[in-house]
């Protein structure tokens, strides 16, 4: 029988500990989950609150300061948070990419060449054995390349080379200024689709994924790492009997592992607040999984912002954003800091109030933390259209 919308759902639903939160530990979260996007310091933090219990901050700022769990440019050549020993397949897996992407156009037009990338590599990441600022790699770059190349050196470098972001300040571990430290791989493999080194890791890749994100089609599969579909096609060939063939809604062909849990499509799913750009949002080239196609414009913009969404009976159902007293926007009795919802669509009241818990919870969180964060975003709102029912949690 096909899969229908609804398995597809509580299948991802499942796998992202989004059914139920979970008493796995922060790295096994994160191993769990596959890859948390860390665009906004904030974000991995928010993610782990909606998936694991009991979730403890001071464990995520741990596993950073540790380096169990890592910040670096990954999947669709944006910042993810990993588990360590997950890093190096991933990033072999996107060499191909990040190679053409970083190393192309704008890098040649500085006047250097991929053979140049390869060149400064090595002195790069010694230089980098010990965290560095921006600034000091840039300073690096500079003295190696000349000051009129060193922004466009600087900008392919930055992504191409495998490093980690490293510690910088509280409360997210992770500033506005990044510092970055080496990520201690031995070589990298060459640019070719074709490098056995880079076929074996896509299938370590593709595995990790279905693992957090199956059932998935080809298109799903090269839509979350940004690789090509054909690569992905013969990655899928070669894992053999290690996946299994489905059918999707409309009669495309997915894949997943063979003991993956697909739950019915009945099974309930608890209200959310995701933060900005939750993995599940963007982890599918059909995005209706998660996101009704109407809704998708709201929180998806055309400049890649992503933001912070209601979660409801596991679709999108609505914006929230942190606000104060400052804000103009307190409770009736004006008091205290909490969480502002948008719903694109009416509620009901049992909806309303699992909803008041969770912000309640998340409010908790980020007063303790920063009840800022995800302020710069906020002039999307004014852009938001009439007629959503907005609510102080």
């Amino acid at each position: 029988m096909p899969l229908t919308p609804r398995e597809l759902n509580r299948a991802t639903l499942a796998r992202q500990l989004l059914l139920e939160r979970s008493p796995l530990s922060v790295p096994d979260g994160v191993r769990q989950v596959v890859a948390l996007q860390a665009q906004h310091p904030a974000s991995p933090y928010v993610a782990l609150w909606n998936r694991l219990g009991g979730f403890d901050p001071a464990g995520l700022d741990a596993a950073f300061a540790g380096r169990t769990v890592v910040k670096a440019t990954l999947m669709r050549i944006t910042l993810h948070a990993v588990h360590a020993e997950d890093y190096a397949p991933f990033r072999a897996a996107m060499q191909p990419t990040l190679y053409g992407a970083r190393l192309g156009a704008r890098f040649a037009e500085t006047g250097l060449t991929p053979a140049d990338a390869a060149r400064l590599l090595p002195g790069l990441l010694e230089f980098a054995r010990t965290p560095r600022t921006s600034a000091a790699l840039r300073a690096w770059v500079e003295a190696e390349v000349g000051a009129e190349r060193r922004d466009g050196a600087w900008w392919g470098l930055k992504g191409y080379a495998p490093l980690h972001h490293a510690p910088t300040e509280p409360p997210w571990t992770f500033g506005q200024r990044p510092s970055f430290i080496a990520a201690g791989l031995d070589a990298l493999p060459t640019r070719a689709d074709g490098d056995p080194h880079v076929q074996e890791a896509l299938r370590t890749l593709i595995l990790r994924y279905l693992s957090g994100f199956g059932p998935a089609s080809v298109a799903d599969v090269a839509q979350f790492a940004l690789v090509r579909r054909t690569a992905v096609r013969q990655a899928l060939a070669a894992l053999g009997e290690a996946v299994v063939p489905l059918t999707g809604p409309d009669g495309t062909p997915y894949y997943d592992l063979p003991d993956a849990p697909r739950p019915d499509g009945g099974t309930p799913a608890p209200p959310r607040l995701l933060g900005m750009w939750d993995s599940i949002l963007l982890a599918y080239a059909d995005r209706a999984r998660v996101i009704p196609p109407a809704y998708r414009p709201l929180v998806i913009r055309r400049n890649g912002d992503v933001l912070p969404t209601l979660l409801v009976d596991g679709e999108v159902a609505g914006v929230w954003r942190p606000v104060g007293d400052e804000d103009g926007a307190g409770d009736e009795g004006g008091n205290g800091a909490g969480i502002e919802a948008t719903a694109f669509h009416p509620l009901s009241p049992t909806t309303w109030d699992a909803l008041a818990a969770e912000a309640r919870s998340l409010t908790a969180l980020l007063t303790a933390r920063d009840l800022t964060a995800y302020r710069r975003y906020g002039h999307w709102w004014a852009k938001l259209p009439e007629g959503g029912e907005v609510r102080r949690l």
